[in-house]
């Protein structure tokens, strides 16, 4: 069975993750390891899911999924924290330490190199 894109309206396989024209994720499909989502009632997940209600949502059990790996409750709000980065000078030598170290390596080299002569 083949499902459309919700927003480009490309067709897509059952099992894609992403539409291959424009990129959307297709949230339904999740991965191994990723939580299932039980209903635990005799009303489905879709209900009260923020990607059914959004119709970004492109699970073949629509609108009557019992389960789904990719759930999230409407009522609650998707909040993104932003990371925040340390811009000290130790953070930045700690990351490029293996840098710092063959630049000096190649600048004792040519030290040698130069004093040989």
């Amino acid at each position: 069975m083949m499902l459309n894109c919700p927003r480009c309206g490309q067709s897509i396989q059952q099992s894609a993750i992403a539409c291959p024209r424009c990129r959307t994720p297709l949230k339904a499909h999740g991965h191994p390891g990723i939580v299932l989502h039980r209903a635990t009632g005799a009303e489905s997940l879709c209900k009260s899911c923020l990607y059914d209600a959004d119709d970004t949502c492109n699970y073949p059990q629509r609108p009557d999924a019992r389960e789904c790996t990719m759930y999230h409750d409407v009522t609650i709000p998707i909040v993104s924290t932003p990371q925040r980065y340390e811009t000290s000078p130790g953070v930045w030598i700690r990351r490029n330490a293996g840098w710092i170290a063959l630049v000096m390596l190649i600048i004792l080299s040519f030290g040698l190199a130069l004093s040989r002569r």
